[in-house]
């Protein structure tokens, strides 16, 4: 019942917190100089041409109206027309979400489980060759830029090596794979489709291994610190004067204490990772969520940068969620 109620607590919390990011965004994108109309028509278009463009998209209205008609869109599940593209917004991003998703989840995911083993592996050799080998191996990939090291990548897997195919898409055309999702891998695994599965395996690595390489720094340097301090910890050091088996002390009493602190640190990794993957987007053809709200950004198509905001908040906010839940189970003092 207490995780029921924590869980319950940071939920309100959140609502708030949502409300806030609609408004600004909202405002935001409207104050700020130029005009999608003209953007898009371009400098020919006459002024009846703007004016029944506007009209066609709620533009002519005033701005306390155009707020109450997307708060009353969002409730009901319409997220607006794209004004470059003339298509509902929700049907684009609900193609473009599932590949960034499954991206992100999936390097996020991997590189945790890394910081987590390397972590505890290089507090319990502090000091030695190899703690400082990791140190710094981590420090330099996290200085790298994700489209310098994802071209460095391609270089070398794919131009020298061939392992890979080639980063031209998220799978290749001639897998007639079903979209479900709009995750490939997850949608291969869920039809069955075996090529499909292989060749969206194939395209995921590099992308995958160069969000990997960036992120997995922060989480191994938290991993890292928190097992140092119960190594240090005057509970560890008795339990291991008393004998207990190397087992006991590591799943007993290391590796829970100092996995404490991760949970929150991932979920800032996470939403790092979901802005900064327009670049890796870009470098490996990816047509995803990121491509896709950067060029409504550009084009400063209204509808476009306020649903990808807002599905961006929803993802922090629902990923700290879970962080907090996990944290609250790892650590029971977090629930008071």
């Amino acid at each position: 019942m207490r995780i029921a109620r924590f869980t319950a607590r940071r939920l309100l919390q959140a609502v708030p917190v949502l409300l806030g990011v609609i408004v600004v965004t909202f405002v935001l994108v409207r104050v700020l100089p130029g005009d999608p109309i003209r953007t898009i028509l371009g400098p020919n278009a006459t002024e009846a041409d703007a004016a029944a463009a506007r009209a066609r998209y709620g533009l002519d209205k005033p701005m306390g109206q155009q707020f109450l008609d997307y708060l009353g869109g969002l409730f009901t599940g319409d997220l607006g027309v794209s004004i470059q593209s003339g298509q509902a917004v929700l049907g684009e991003m609900a193609v473009r979400l599932g590949p960034t998703l499954e991206l992100v989840v999936i390097a996020v995911t991997i590189a945790t489980l890394l910081a987590t083993v390397l972590g505890i592996w290089s507090a319990r050799r502090a000091g030695r060759a190899g703690d400082h080998t990791l140190r710094v191996l981590a420090l330099v990939g996290n200085s790298l830029p994700e489209f310098w090291l994802g071209l460095v990548l391609i270089l070398v897997v794919y131009s020298w090596l061939g392992w890979v195919p080639a980063p031209s898409g998220r799978v290749d055309p001639d897998t007639d794979l079903s979209l479900i999702t709009g995750a490939d891998l997850l949608d291969a695994a869920l039809t069955g489709n075996g090529p499909a599965f292989a060749s969206a395996a194939g395209h995921l690595v590099l992308p995958v291994a160069t969000m990997v390489i960036v992120i997995v720094a922060p989480l191994l340097r938290s991993v890292r610190a928190s097992a140092l301090e119960v190594l240090g910890s005057e509970a560890y050091q008795a339990a291991a004067a008393h004998g207990l088996p190397e087992r006991t002390l590591l799943r007993g009493y290391l590796a829970r204490a100092a996995l404490v602190r991760l949970p929150a640190l991932a979920a800032l990794v996470f939403g790092f990772a979901m802005g900064s993957t327009v670049l890796v987007e870009y470098v490996f053809s990816w047509q995803g969520f990121g491509q896709w709200a950067l060029r409504g950004l550009l084009f400063r198509d209204y509808p476009v940068v306020q649903a990808s905001v807002v599905v961006i908040a929803l993802c922090y906010t629902l990923i700290f969620l879970v962080a907090d839940v996990v944290q609250a189970v790892l650590d029971p003092r977090v629930r008071i």
